[in-house]
């Protein structure tokens, strides 16, 4: 398993000095950044090959939220691919060695000319070899909605939700639904399922479902299709 060390920053704690879920995600994102950087297939690598990865879904178990100072290891490792989806665990553990997160997440390769994806290649995907999954409670890719949704004010995308694609960053979905459902309470267990890519200047329009110890928020385009839909376990 690909690792590196950190120390929880001020900058990345909340109101209540506790590692955000901003944080969490951030933490693994730069996390298998680094790992396809130091393997030499980072972002310069895919640009010349004009193409990228894209997260199709997240499933990220919360244990629980350290406070502001202490030591974390965070690690990733790939369980394998396919023709079109690459499968990828995340674990982040404190100094003593207790879970903190485990997570799974399934990834597709684009063609950043087409917008369409693509098969990939032995040259990419053997390259960060093929390990066990790691046990947890696997949840299905797709998410599905309960009736009865609620619009919430729309949020129109600004140059600070974009990435180095150029499309709305994979945390930034999360900021939005969490600002949609006026989150309070500690998330236990989060999901997404991302569709398709939002770009600077279109406009997500969020919509809240809300169950027993469960929100779903639908974040919508102008005309109903979905770019990503979250959902919270409490």
């Amino acid at each position: 398993m690909y690792t590196f060390n950190s120390r929880i920053r001020y900058s990345e704690t909340d109101e209540t000095g506790c590692l955000s879920l901003d944080a969490i995600i951030n933490y693994m994102q730069d996390c298998s950044n680094f790992e396809s950087e130091d393997l030499g297939v980072g972002i310069d690598y895919l640009y010349n090959k004009k193409i990228m990865w894209m997260l199709s879904s997240w499933q990220i178990v919360i244990r629980h939220y350290p406070s502001f100072g202490g030591q974390i290891k965070i690690g990733t490792q790939s369980y394998g691919y396919d023709k079109l989806i690459g499968y990828r665990n995340f674990l982040i553990t404190d100094e003593y060695g207790r879970e903190i997160v485990i997570a799974n997440s399934n990834w597709v390769l684009m063609d950043m000319q087409t917008g369409r994806p693509i098969i990939i290649p032995p040259e990419i995907g053997d390259i960060y070899g093929k390990h066990e999954p790691f046990k947890m409670d696997y949840a299905p890719r797709k998410i599905k909605l309960p009736a009865d949704g609620k619009e919430c004010e729309e949020c129109i995308i600004k140059e600070y939700h974009l990435d180095t694609n150029h499309h709305v960053n994979n945390g930034q979905y999360i900021r939005i639904a969490m600002f949609a459902l006026g989150i309070n309470d500690r998330v236990k267990e989060l999901r997404a399922e991302y569709k398709k890519q939002a770009l600077l200047g279109n406009k997500i329009i969020p919509v809240v479902y809300k169950e027993k110890n469960n929100a779903y928020v639908s974040l919508n385009s102008e005309d109903g299709r979905a770019y990503a839909i979250v959902q919270f376990i409490f």
